[in-house]
């Protein structure tokens, strides 16, 4: 690969690209579908109730939302057994279990978010551009002693 077909990504964040390039609008439309199709499927209704999770009180709408939480790590843990054994997804087997159950923590986590009315898109953006200019996440200051390694 010619030098002239690489990206700088740190460049492409401090110059404000990511605005320019949609990567902030296509995150809020990801955030849009994921939160969006969950509400429709009824992940943000009490089945037994028909009320909405969000009209709940507080104390027990904190453990619904730790409850979500938690199914994200789940998603996050059979992406990372499904990449220990080497499997590919079981409900689309064209695919490694790895990139689906790490999709599946993506939307897990989009949905939540969205439901909850955060920026993630945003929150995303910023902690890359902020993550852009640390020292701790430069290759030399990686290699060094006691530098980051994974």
């Amino acid at each position: 690969m010619s030098d002239t077909n690489i990206v700088d990504w740190r460049d492409q964040l401090v110059s404000g690209a990511h605005h320019r390039d949609g990567l902030y609008a296509s995150a809020m439309r990801l955030s849009g579908y994921c939160n969006g199709l969950a509400e429709q499927a009824g992940w943000w209704i009490d089945t037994e109730t028909g009320e909405d999770v969000r009209t709940w009180p507080t104390k027990f709408f904190k453990l619904w939302v730790s409850a979500k939480l938690m199914l994200c790590v789940t998603e996050y843990a059979e992406a990372m057994e499904g990449h220990r054994k080497g499997k590919m997804d079981e409900h689309l087997p064209t695919r490694t279990s790895l990139e689906v159950e790490l999709a599946d923590g993506v939307i897990r986590s989009f949905d939540l978010a969205g439901g909850l009315g955060l920026d993630l898109p945003g929150a995303i953006v910023a902690k890359l551009v902020y993550n852009a200019s640390r020292e701790d996440h430069k290759v030399e200051n990686r290699l060094k002693e006691g530098g980051k390694s994974i």
